[in-house]
């Protein structure tokens, strides 16, 4: 079982405020209407599916007018399952078709059908599940937007509002309010238009947020491709297994959307799940995001959301924005030259100074940029920010951060706890820089990690050992080294009694 967990991007400039309103409307309508489904959802599909099939049993019966309409629907839609329920050799469906097919008098059969229909209508003309929720062979045009906000138990409706919330929340600070929530409703109804293109003839009610949140997810794999979400798994062949891990959003969403749509094609309607609704919504998402991007309307809103924000936005980093939209370069760069000079920690400005070393191929200058970034995100205690920076920084040009700065990302690593990893990074800057001085450091670094928080001796005396040999002048960390070396040793030592 995979349930995600969170993502890099959990931060927004603002209050998600229609993020939280559509999850609170959503629980509000579920806990007004759970009790009402329940109980009504049976006994009207079960009411339905006594007048259809007494109906082709008995074609000669009169029929009230909603009843008449019913049968009609089902025979036009469906002629298939009419000449079954027909057949007198069809399989019974329950103990009413049981007692049904011993009647013989016509006065009591058309009394069970002045019964049924007169029950259908009375449960039909309060029924939540027959006005409210989207049914693919008789839709009506506010079904559109109020089944969205319907579900049919809690493992649903928790579901559905925490995925609202991963993509939610960003998707509302980017694109802003009044646009999000046009996106979001719109995937809503387009994903049951999509699941109604696939079950024309279907009477099933659908209900459930999941078409409108599959349209975020759409967005966001567009909008935030590289972020990595995190992933929790439990297994339980045999044994139960816990853990974590996380992957780019461009490896896991588009792996969703295949097994939805190969779930759609495969099964259809038999699997009890809308989804081609979760099909539908993910590609508007998709759809509507590059839209959104090209059409220079993100731009238009974030310049507002900023001024909203602070009031003393610069605007000089606006019109740089523009320039590099216009494909201006050369003009942007040099108004970026001027404003790094007056604002050297702006992140906005570095983070446009990397866009166009980027556009223009021009790695190394696109690496000084990162690193620029990644010293600011650090200073700013943005720790997530600056590992991302450095990844980012590796992975596009291959180089190495500074010493320095590489140092204080090895520190920040141990700071989160990540102490596997800040190992490997001491070490590594340790081969890396054999004759600095942040060498000798890294090593201590290092063994003091092993020892204390990874519970390995003998690789911490392997550690302090080597900065014991190391050509660094270190007379003055000698006696640390001293004690780390003594410590392994005795941890080696009791590790070794407490064997025999």
């Amino acid at each position: 079982m995979l349930i995600p967990i969170g993502h890099e991007n959990m931060e927004a400039r603002r209050w998600p405020v229609i993020t939280i309103g559509l999850i609170i409307i959503n629980f509000a309508a579920f806990l007004f209407t759970i009790a009402t489904l329940n109980r009504e959802s049976p006994e009207l599909a079960e009411t339905r599916l006594h007048i259809r099939l007494l109906a082709a049993m008995h074609p000669e019966l009169t029929l009230p007018p909603t009843a008449q309409k019913l049968v009609e629907d089902a025979q036009r839609r469906n002629p298939a399952s009419w000449a079954i329920a027909k057949s007198p050799t069809r399989e019974l469906q329950d103990a009413w078709d049981v007692r049904i097919r011993m009647i013989e008098s016509p006065a009591v059969l058309q009394d069970e059908m002045d019964k049924l229909s007169a029950r259908y209508d009375e449960l039909q003309s309060g029924s939540i599940l027959e006005h409210y929720t989207f049914v693919p062979a008789h839709p009506t045009w506010y079904s559109y937007i109020t089944a969205n906000f319907l579900h049919g138990g809690w493992l649903h409706i928790i579901g559905n509002m925490w995925f609202l919330w991963l993509a939610g929340i960003v998707l509302e600070d980017a694109w802003g309010r009044g646009l999000y929530l046009a996106v979001y409703l719109v995937a809503g109804a387009f994903a049951l238009q999509m699941h109604a293109w696939f079950n024309p003839e279907s009477y099933i009610p659908t209900l459930g947020a999941s078409g409108a949140v599959a349209g975020l997810m759409g967005a966001f794999l567009v909008r935030f491709p590289r972020v990595r979400i995190r992933m929790m798994f439990a297994s339980f062949w045999g044994f139960f297994r816990f853990g974590r891990f996380s992957v780019a959003a461009y490896w896991l969403l588009p792996f969703w959307f295949a097994m939805e749509l190969f779930s759609g094609l495969l099964f259809g309607r038999n699997s009890g799940v809308a989804h081609m609704a979760h099909v539908g919504g993910f590609a508007f998402g998709m759809v509507a995001a590059v839209a959104i991007r090209y059409s220079g309307l993100e731009h238009v809103i974030n310049k507002g959301i900023e001024e909203e924000i602070d009031p003393n936005h610069d605007s000089d980093l606006d019109a740089v924005h523009d320039m590099i939209t216009e494909n201006r370069l050369d003009d942007a760069l040099a108004e970026l030259d001027r404003f790094t000079f007056e604002h050297p920690d702006s992140e906005r400005a570095i983070l446009q100074q990397q866009e166009i070393h980027w556009r223009r191929n021009q790695i190394p200058e696109y690496a000084k940029a990162t690193e620029k970034l990644c010293a600011l995100h650090l200073s700013q205690k943005a720790t997530e920010q600056a590992l991302k920076d450095y990844e980012d920084l590796v992975r596009t040009s291959g180089n190495l951060p500074p010493v320095e700065l590489w140092m204080k990302l090895c520190q920040a690593l141990e700071d989160r706890q990540e102490y596997e990893r800040a190992l490997g990074e001491y070490q590594e800057l340790a081969e890396a820089y054999p004759k600095d001085r942040h060498s000798l450091m890294a090593l201590l670094a290092a063994g003091r990690v092993a020892m204390n928080r990874l519970n390995r001796p003998q690789h911490a005396l392997n550690l302090y050992q080597a900065a014991e040999e190391s050509p660094v002048p270190h007379l003055d960390v000698d006696a640390s080294i001293q004690i780390g070396i003594k410590g392994a040793r005795a941890a080696m030592a009791m590790a070794a009694g407490a064997g025999h």
